[in-house]
């Protein structure tokens, strides 16, 4: 990995899709271990998985992970915690007033 080059990585995946009442996400797991550093971005092969309300859709595919580059990855730690701060401006309190 160099200053301003990125890599290219392929890892086989599993995709597990939930469109339930107790749970809607999306998880991807990398089967031959594979750790995503910040920065990285990570595009999953194949067509769109849609799964029924009340199904969880689990299926493997192939992950191609672009790996930062040295510089984009400390622009990612300086920067990422501003960003959070950004999700302090919303309140996920039950009231409402108007």
């Amino acid at each position: 990995m160099g200053l301003l080059t990125r890599d290219i990585e392929r890892a086989p995946c599993t995709v597990e899709i939930s469109h339930k009442f107790e749970s809607l996400h999306a998880h991807v797991r990398f089967n031959n271990g594979t750790t995503v550093y910040p920065g990285d971005e990570v595009l999953v092969k194949g067509p769109e998985i849609m799964a029924p309300f009340g199904e969880i859709v689990t299926e493997d595919r192939e992950a191609v992970i672009y790996r930062a580059s040295a510089l984009e990855r400390l622009w990612t730690r300086l920067t990422g915690d501003l960003e959070v701060m950004e999700l302090c401006e919303f309140s996920f309190s039950e009231e409402v007033t108007l």
